[in-house]
């Protein structure tokens, strides 16, 4: 018997500004739409590229739903906006028994998600890895073991990331962002033959205050297992609410919400994703935190 569908009892409010400077020819890869999912709908979705400038299309072997864009000399503001219902049930709320496949039973099209790519350079942590975890159940207990150690044992510091950083590094520093935290549990599950792949999507604060009221881009990992995917998130470490997929892919490479070609930067950058009223904000209205439902303790729900 398939699980019956969620119930999607929550609003959200998602989106970003980007604004880009470019003193020559210059052209952007843009990965902003949002995936499809079982645990949310999108009631409404745009995406405005600046001043209509020309753009192509192209779904990529992740699923991806990828724009190149040609910028203009001078400034670009690209806007994505999007009002989301979304289920009020945490990750992994229905974890089914999880049978854990060898190598020659995997799917083949996951096998990809099993190898060491850019920034999760698995093979470099093979040691570390069976020292540490190679005495745990393999699964979805040695997937729980990895997430906890990273979260106790690395520290989170805001604005550290660097784009030069592999799993590798993150471990032997210690710290760094999401990014980091994310490409390090792919590399340690990769090392047990543990299908694992970089997720980029946004997050909101649904039944957990943020007193520094951060709004980004947010990354994490999924890992397949049983004929499933699911999360694991070492940066908080605890079930959340109201996922939503940007992007999936072997690490960061995959994930980035822009590649830059040529001679531009990005000026101005803005994230958010918020709880909201249903049919209290309409797309493209400025962005009002006041009116935010989430960043507290307790769930509002639409009804």
């Amino acid at each position: 018997m398939s699980p019956q569908p969620p119930v999607l009892d929550l609003t959200l409010r998602v989106g970003c500004c980007l604004t880009y400077e470019a003193a020559g020819p210059a052209a952007l890869l843009l990965n902003l739409q949002l995936q499809p999912g079982a645990y949310h709908q999108v009631l409404a979705e745009k995406l405005v590229l600046g001043q209509n400038m020309p753009c192509e299309k192209h779904t990529d072997v992740h699923g991806n739903r990828v724009l190149r864009v040609q910028l203009p000399r001078g400034g670009s503001t690209i806007t994505h906006d999007a009002i989301v219902k979304v289920s009020s049930r945490p990750d992994n709320h229905e974890l089914p028994p999880v049978v854990v496949a060898d190598i020659g039973r995997l799917p083949m099209e996951v096998l990809r998600y099993t190898l060491p790519s850019r920034y999760c350079d698995s093979d470099k942590l093979t040691h570390f890895a069976w020292e540490k975890f190679g005495h745990i159940e393999h699964g979805w207990p040695r997937v729980q073991a990895i997430s906890l150690w990273l979260h106790q044992n690395i520290e989170y510091r805001y604005y550290s990331g660097r784009p030069d950083l592999s799993a590798w590094d993150v471990l032997q520093r210690g710290y760094g962002v999401c990014r980091d935290f994310a490409h390090l549990a792919i590399a340690l599950n990769r090392t047990f033959n543990i299908p694992a792949r970089y997720i980029t999507g946004h997050l909101p604060d649904i039944g957990v205050p943020d007193p520094m009221g951060h709004m980004d881009f947010h990354a994490y990992a999924e890992v397949y297992l049983g004929g499933h995917w699911f999360t694991t998130d070492a940066r908080f470490h605890t079930p959340r609410i109201g996922r939503i997929t940007v992007s999936r892919g072997l690490d960061a490479v995959d994930g980035a919400f822009s590649t830059i070609y040529g001679g531009a930067f990005l000026s101005y950058f803005q994230v958010w994703a918020y709880q909201i009223i249903p049919g209290s904000v309409a797309i493209g209205d400025p962005v009002d935190l006041g009116l935010r439902l989430d960043n507290r303790d307790d769930i509002q729900r639409d009804f």
